[in-house]
């Protein structure tokens, strides 16, 4: 992988671009991503907030508890999410990037909502609930 590392929406009216290489990229299980992303499991990558420039004026935003989650208003693309808690992240929607295949996950977080029916044989670790520190050093 090479910076900058691009993406947007379906429709193209919002578009983004990461300046650094991305610090974290996984799978995610849980409840909430599901319902916001409409899969049995999502994948993220993550950069650093201050490392990424959007540019369009489609961008609309979710709030719910501590995470914003932000979608193309235009075509309800999921774009990324970010958390108050991990105030310096944001999380991109793997398949938002123009190129996924560029980023691998390397592992799974809140296994424990993992659908039964849903099985990935590979053999990267698998967290029970968040694999992200927390501000405070901690992972929930």
């Amino acid at each position: 992988m090479t910076a900058p590392h691009t993406g947007g929406c379906r429709c193209g009216a919002v578009r983004f671009e990461a300046l650094a290489e991305p610090h974290h990229v996984s799978y995610c299980h849980c409840g909430d991503c599901r319902r916001a992303s409409g899969a049995p499991v999502s994948a993220f990558v993550g950069f650093l907030v201050d490392q990424v420039v959007f540019t369009g004026k489609a961008l609309k935003m979710f709030e719910s508890g501590p995470v914003t989650r932000s979608f193309c208003g235009i075509c309800g693309s999921p774009i990324a999410y970010v958390d108050e808690r991990l105030e310096d992240d944001i999380y991109f929607m793997l398949g938002a990037m123009d190129v996924p295949a560029d980023f691998e996950p390397t592992l799974h977080a809140y296994v424990s909502e993992q659908l039964a029916f849903l099985h990935m044989s590979d053999d990267l670790p698998r967290h029970l609930k968040t694999s992200v520190k927390r501000r405070d050093g901690t992972v929930p």
